[in-house]
């Protein structure tokens, strides 16, 4: 076994999601041979490639698959990469070849090469299947042959694992990693871009200082930053770059895309400014430094190398002070330099404005004459429309003349209606009180009915508690249709009086 395909710990693998959550079984099967399944059974095939999928690009991205390798978007494959998976219990998986070989028809890996070399995106359907398909990956004659019908498809199934891995041994970027570091150092560089130029010029090693270590768990190596360069620039589009500068730039734009003279220029004031920086933090902790050892040799009354320091420490801010003055000069022409550069962006703004604004002004309908005639017309028409507006509300009046309808006589006819109505409810108010009082007259004289007659007092008897007669609730009754108010019902009033004043 080759010092490069160094198996991973168990506890490593032991720790990846998809080996928590599959059994010993479900791992015995997916470690086997389940090539031939594609044909047998096509569910399993898949479920078993999109497992796999998820483990190396796992393994892929953090770092596990090599030693002498640290990449986090690019796998090597070889057959000693099987080595590297070899589990506890379970051995080493013998379908990594084939794996490999349906990612990559799947486009979820891309050989390296060709996505270095490639000037199609890797999203464009038109070339990039067909030509891994038949040139990458040389697939055999047999393959071509069951496209059309000549061989059986399980042909392709008595390849042996040695035959399959010399077909899909090679460097392919994992596609799904690239995508996830691309979001993430565009979302860094959306939060950090400023209003000057300078903030869109990276040199190559500045952006890797830059966004090496966008993602935490994944700081890349030079081949990772590489094809993430490539990436941004052909599938993203949203950088431009060449050897000495990159420069990010609007997706949706076409203007801007060339490195410019200006680019180059203003990208070298940065780094001169970066630079400068740099000395000055570095004179500083040195002069810290020196004042520091003064400190302690005076401590120690060592007082010819606390002047030794001090002289240093002298020389040092002398250096300090002129490097100072070089970086406010420096960062005073980077300053101006990018003030020119926005003045020339809003001087480009106002051209397009000023040309698209009389493109509009020159559009037939807005000429004077056409404009004048517009108004007239609208003009004509309003009066017209008021003409027609009072032809109809004229007509309507003389209609309704026509008809022969007082409106005096209508007004009256309302009134007596009102009043009609307000007599009835008034009606109706004298029914309801009317019995009211015959059901209150009628309480009144059953219970004078029931009232017995007031017993003569035997000697000695006590008096029982007064009761009122019937003379008595008469004259209560006769106060109670007074109260009322209600005339009418006096007759039935002294009827019912007179019935009291009958003997019993």
């Amino acid at each position: 076994m080759s010092r490069s395909a160094t198996p991973l710990k168990f506890a490593q693998l032991s720790s990846l999601l998809t080996y928590t959550s599959s059994s010993t079984s479900r791992l015995q099967a997916l470690y086997s041979d389940f090539t031939r399944q594609k044909q047998s059974n096509p569910t399993s095939y898949q479920s078993n490639i999109d497992w796999w999928r998820r483990t190396l690009e796992a393994v892929v991205s953090k770092g596990w698959q090599h030693e002498a390798s640290q990449d986090r978007l690019i796998l090597h494959a070889s057959p000693s990469l099987a080595e590297v998976f070899r589990y506890e219990g379970v051995g080493k998986p013998l379908s990594l070849s084939t794996v490999i070989t349906e990612l990559c028809d799947s486009k979820a890996y891309i050989p390296l090469q060709y996505f270095l070399t490639a000037s199609q995106s890797i999203y464009d359907p038109g070339s990039l299947p067909l030509r891994i398909a038949s040139y990458v990956l040389g697939r055999p004659l047999w393959w071509a042959l069951q496209q059309v019908g000549i061989v059986d498809g399980e042909q392709g199934g008595s390849e042996s694992d040695s035959q399959r891995w010399r077909k899909v041994k090679g460097d392919y970027v994992v596609v799904s990693l690239v995508e996830k570091v691309a979001d993430a150092v565009i979302e860094r560089q959306r939060d950090s871009q400023g209003i000057s130029l300078a903030d869109m010029l990276y040199s190559p090693e500045s952006f890797k200082a830059k966004f090496a270590n966008v993602l935490p768990d994944m700081p890349l190596s030079d081949p990772d930053v590489k094809v993430l360069l490539k990436y941004l620039e052909r599938d993203k589009r949203v950088l431009a770059a060449d050897k000495e500068v990159i420069k990010f730039v609007d997706a949706t734009s076409v203007e801007g895309r060339e490195i410019s003279a200006v680019d180059h220029g203003v990208l070298e004031l940065k780094s001169a400014v970066d630079n400068l920086q740099a000395q000055v933090d570095g004179l500083q902790r040195k002069i810290d430094e020196r004042t520091r050892n003064i400190s302690d040799a005076l401590r120690q009354k060592r007082k010819e190398i606390a002047v030794v320091h001090l002289r240093s420490r002298k020389q040092l801010e002398e250096l300090l002070s002129k490097r100072l003055g070089s970086l406010t000069t420096l960062q005073s022409t980077l300053i101006t330099v990018e003030a020119a550069m926005g003045d020339v962006e809003i001087m480009r703004s106002f051209e397009t404005s000023t040309t698209t604004l009389q493109a509009i002004l020159s559009h037939p309908s807005l000429q004077r004459e056409k404009i004048h005639e517009t108004m007239d017309a609208m003009a004509a028409a309003t009066a017209d429309a008021r003409e027609v507006d009072d032809a109809i509300r004229l007509g309507a009046d003389m209609a309704q003349a026509d008809m022969g309808i007082d409106e005096d006589q209508l007004e009256k006819e309302l009134e007596q209606m009102a009043r009609d109505a307000q007599s009835e409810q008034g009606d109706a108010e004298d029914r309801r009180r009317v019995e009211q009082s015959h059901a209150e007259a009628e309480e009144v004289q059953q219970r004078i009915s029931a009232a017995p007659s007031t017993p003569t007092l035997q000697p000695g008897q006590v008096s029982p508690e007064p009761q009122l007669d019937r003379r008595q609730m008469a004259a209560r009754f006769a106060a109670l249709s007074k109260h009322h108010g209600e005339p009418r019902e006096s007759t039935a009033g002294s009827t019912v009086e007179q019935r009291v004043r009958e003997p019993a």
